[in-house]
């Protein structure tokens, strides 16, 4: 039997990193994004995001990729949000995303940081966010 146990901190941003996803919609997509994910078999550990971008903490099974697993949840969210006319214009998420091994160690740590979005960014920008990411991989 194979046993896998692989985290990844993952985020993805609205097209153009349009600030649409108000705290409303975002609690919404949130809730939706996680029951998709337990009926498709994607393990999230924690969700969270701002009004432009989202967090998801996964561990990925033995037979899903990153890839394929960012595709599920990006793809299938859109087409949720869109269906539910959350918002005015048609709604996408950008191509790329964020994605980062976490250690089992660290956990808790990235847990915390995805749970306090909105705290984190009343201080940053999510550009001042990628840049920190791109710099300190210590999670």
């Amino acid at each position: 039997m194979s046993y896998v146990r692989m985290w990844v901190h993952l985020v993805f941003t609205t097209k153009n990193r349009m600030p649409i996803l108000t705290k409303d919609i975002r609690y919404k997509v949130q809730q939706h994004i996680a029951e998709n994910c337990k009926e498709k078999a994607i393990y999230l550990q924690a969700i969270n995001g701002y009004t432009d971008h989202m967090h998801c903490l996964i561990s990925l099974g033995r037979e899903q990729t990153i890839a394929k697993v960012a595709q599920l949840i990006k793809g299938e969210s859109s087409f949720w949000i869109n269906k539910n006319n959350l918002v005015k214009e048609q709604f996408m998420w950008q191509d790329d995303y964020y994605a980062i091994s976490v250690s089992e160690s660290n956990l808790q740590i990235v847990v915390n940081y995805i749970k306090n979005q909105e705290i984190h960014h009343a201080k940053k920008t999510f550009a001042h966010e990628v840049q920190e990411f791109e710099k300190n991989t210590d999670f």
